[in-house]
């Protein structure tokens, strides 16, 4: 990640702790470990197929419908967790960048709470970690 990046992860994590200690200090280190290793990404053309230009051809591109499923599964909160993590990495493949995919989730505070949008935060760093280490 670039240094950028890493400095508005870190104030969003500083921001979103503070908010939850606030609210409720038990929520503050809240996770759940998943199993998302176990299931593969799908193929360009399932994408495709799911998220853009079968199921509405004149609608969103795929990059945009992955993002607008970012935006729900964080407000779903931990529950949704592998799907987050699948999400994620098609987002990435379809073209959407790192500091997208963090303000989708960020703006998500709004509608699913602190603790929802901290935690798809976890799930985000951790998985940008995971495709750097494989990309390398």
């Amino acid at each position: 990640m670039t240094d950028d990046l890493t400095r508005m992860f870190k104030a969003m994590m500083e921001q979103s702790q503070e908010m939850a200690r606030a609210f409720n200090p038990t929520l503050e280190n809240f996770q759940v470990k998943g199993f998302e290793k176990l299931i593969p990404t799908l193929s360009k053309d399932m994408m495709e197929m799911w998220f853009g230009k079968t199921f509405n051809r004149e609608g969103l591109d795929a990059r945009t419908r992955l993002l607008v499923t970012v935006a729900a599964l964080t407000v779903l909160g931990a529950q949704a967790e592998p799907q987050m993590r699948l999400t994620i990495r098609h987002a990435l493949a379809a073209g959407a960048t790192k500091r997208e995919i963090a303000e989708v989730i960020y703006q998500m505070s709004m509608f699913g709470g602190v603790p929802a949008m901290q935690k798809a935060l976890d799930i985000a760093q951790a998985v940008f970690a995971e495709t750097e280490e494989e990309s390398e």
